[in-house]
């Protein structure tokens, strides 16, 4: 995977550039020396690292602009960093640029009850939302698998979704304004505490930008009313493909189950040794949630149970209590965890419709023989919202290189079935070769002139998302520029 060559006007100057930074920061908010920097080298994209220049972590957004004007003067890369959860590789840094990390933002700036909105600073991790208005019986939408960990700023980044995403929507559909600091160093307010705001739809450009536009420091979230219950069933089948096709089936019937999430065997194997969830062996393995009153509950339930009915379920249990559905989701959270504990994989994020999705597991199968490379299927099927683990041996010559060239295989079928690169994790330098496979040049150029608007001098957040060969002209034109 390759990466632009560093500056050395921007290596050579590193002192110079630090100096500057710690007028503007507290001493212990800058980190120079490699042996800490080092832990800023990745993020959950591990097959590849590179430490930065150096790593600033401001606390407020006035800090933020502090140090943007200073790169921007000295024109040095800025690379946005959240909680580092990417599995796009979104924060891979480059070795003359600063990392940005909002980790020390993590502060509830105002919560309204009444109007149904929370404003907080983005280094606040996702459950934290939701923990802080919990108790007052409101909960925020968006649940990544990785929610414990992964920050507000990096699902704004990358558009977010979750189990849950299937009713309530993905980060966009949540999110309802942001202050955002400009690579110059001006601060920005897109959006508020408001059903709508006139004009253009910045916010929704804003919204999965994959930090190349501006480092979003504060955000507006909207919260929800708890529903008055919930309850999962469990839906075992011998095959992947009778399982995709009972989900294509609960969509055409018109439920709107509360998430539908997809595992088969090696997943679930893994996930029941990890967390002991009571999941049945089987080939493949739906979680179906609903939510309402008791009655709605029941109601849908006996749909759904009536659909699996006539594809002839191995395994068909409504989870009996609190503890049991607790146990059913921590399973499906755990899962890319549990997986890592078995084995290195590449975790894919390509978007399929929903009907397709019996065609679209039997030719990952294919591909799967085909390459000689097993793989974990775990997803958000009611969206059609892939997440295939791809297995390989890190230690193995060849291997990641395989590895990758499945992958990108995966995700060409996923756009040659009407669906596209990305879901959830966003582009980053694992699709970003990709992207010509779904977009003409002709959509490559109007997403790059936008680029150009927020960020003309191609400082924020390089070689992601854009192939370089495209890009690679417009950052020349800026160092000629320079000197």
């Amino acid at each position: 995977m390759q990466m632009p060559t560093p500056d050395t006007h921007i290596l050579d100057r590193k002192a110079t550039i630090a100096a500057r930074l710690r007028q503007v920061l507290p001493v212990d908010a800058v980190v120079t020396e490699p042996s800490e920097t080092r832990a800023y080298e990745c993020d959950a994209l591990t097959a590849y690292r590179c430490p930065p220049l150096l790593v600033v972590l401001p606390e407020t957004t006035k800090e933020v602009s502090a140090v943007l004007r200073i790169c921007y003067e000295e024109g040095v890369p800025v690379v946005p960093r959240g909680a580092g959860t990417s599995l796009a590789g979104g924060a891979l840094p480059t070795a003359d640029c600063v990392i940005l990390g909002v980790a020390k933002m993590n502060d509830v700036l105002e919560t309204d009850y009444d109007n149904r909105f929370i404003r907080v600073q983005t280094g606040r991790t996702n459950l934290s939302v939701t923990g802080a208005v919990e108790e007052a019986g409101f909960f925020y939408a968006p649940d990544p698998s990785s929610q414990l960990a992964c920050a507000i700023a990096g699902n704004i980044a990358m558009n977010s979704g979750g189990a849950h995403c299937l009713k309530y929507g993905v980060t966009t559909n949540n999110l309802m304004g942001v202050t955002m600091v400009m690579m110059d160093g001006e601060i920005v307010e897109i959006g508020g505490a408001h059903l709508d705001a006139a004009g253009l739809d910045l916010l929704g450009v804003i919204c999965g930008s994959e930090g190349q536009l501006g480092v979003v420091t504060e955000a507006t979230l909207r919260i929800l009313h708890k529903p008055e219950g919930a309850r999962p069933i469990l839906i075992g089948f011998d095959s992947n493909e009778v399982a995709g096709a009972c989900v294509s089936d609960i969509i055409k019937a018109g439920v709107l189950p509360v998430a539908i999430e997809f595992m088969d065997r090696p997943c679930i194997e893994a996930c029941e040794a990890f967390a002991q969830a009571g999941y049945p062996m089987c080939e493949a393995l739906l979680i179906v949630e609903v939510e309402g009153s008791e009655a709605e509950i029941s109601h849908q339930l006996g749909l759904i149970s009536e659909i699996a009915g006539r594809h002839n379920p191995v395994e068909l249990r409504e989870a009996t209590d609190s503890d049991e559905a607790a146990r059913i989701w921590l399973g499906r959270k755990s899962a890319f965890g549990a997986m890592g504990q078995i084995n290195d994989y590449m975790c894919l994020d390509g978007t399929i419709p929903v009907s397709t999705l019996p065609e679209v597991l039997r030719k990952i199968g294919e591909l799967s023989a085909q390459y000689g490379l097993k793989v974990a299927n775990v997803f958000h099927a009611g969206d059609g919202n892939m997440h295939p683990l791809i297995l390989f041996d890190a230690n193995k010559p060849g291997d990641l290189e395989l590895c990758e060239a499945m992958g990108a295989d995966v995700l060409k079928l996923c756009v040659e079935v009407g669906g596209c690169l990305t879901g959830e994790h966003g582009v980053g330098v694992e699709k970003r070769d990709l992207m010509t496979a779904q977009y003409t040049s002709e959509d490559l150029e109007a997403q790059l002139n936008v680029k150009d608007v927020f960020d003309p001098k191609w400082l924020l957040n390089p070689a992601k998302v854009f192939p370089l060969e495209v890009t690679t002209p417009r950052r020349s034109r800026v160092l000629e520029q320079r000197t």
